[in-house]
């Protein structure tokens, strides 16, 4: 059986380039991109579904007469499509009650910060600018808060001393399109289990901070 995902972007789409490269050369198995999501058409990531062949649904939200308008629509698309799992990959909108009742326990958010540290917007220049050693990558569950959904994956990245913000901002996109792809399979395959706020995986070989770059 193939698990049938959506990804949710508004940027330049390079963590669903990444699930896509995953899935096109093996290290992601029994999934399906069927739909990208994005608020705004004129985003790179709309390119890179294209070049994919991926059919995309663009919409703009000004055009709606509220939240509720468009993720009726966005549902549709999701059921149209047989979308069992939501990936949002720098998708800069709250979800809201529409989507998270139709795929609570369902829908995946990749935050560039170790949660519950530096949430929403500009994470990691949250992060280089507080001065903190370490920040990182989390993947969590989503919920109606701003990145307060239960975690399922937190991958450490170190700030090192002749960082600025741009390199730090490379070296955690890096680890993100590693880690991003390996938390799809192990939801794919059945190995996440959510109980409340906990969140159990069934994966001995999973590796929670595997291969951080070094200087």
């Amino acid at each position: 059986m193939v698990m049938k995902i959506a990804v949710f972007a508004s940027g330049s789409g390079s963590n669903f380039a990444a699930i896509m490269e995953a899935i096109q050369n093996g290290t992601l198995t029994g999934a399906e991109v069927e739909l990208l999501v994005c608020d705004k058409p004129e985003a790179y990531v709309v390119q890179r579904a294209a070049q994919y062949e991926v059919p995309a649904f663009l919409f703009n939200a000004k055009d709606y007469p509220d939240k509720p308008s468009f993720e009726r629509e966005i549902l549709q698309r999701l059921e149209n499509a047989g979308v069992e799992l939501i990936v949002l990959a720098g998708y800069m909108r709250l979800i809201g009650d529409t989507l998270l009742k139709a795929y609570g326990g369902r829908m995946i958010n990749l935050h560039p910060s170790l949660l519950p540290s530096f949430p929403g917007k500009d994470a990691i220049g949250q992060a280089f600018r507080y001065g903190v050693k370490i920040t990182g990558i989390t993947v969590h569950f989503v919920d109606e808060g701003m990145d307060t959904g239960p975690i399922i994956v937190q991958r450490p990245v170190p700030v090192y001393g002749k960082d600025d913000e741009t390199a730090l901002a490379e070296r955690i996109h890096k680890e993100e399109h590693r880690l991003l792809p390996q938390v799809v399979q192990l939801l794919v395959s059945g190995k996440v289990q959510l109980n409340g706020r906990q969140v159990q995986i069934e994966a001995e070989d999973f590796e929670y901070s595997e291969g951080v770059e070094k200087p």
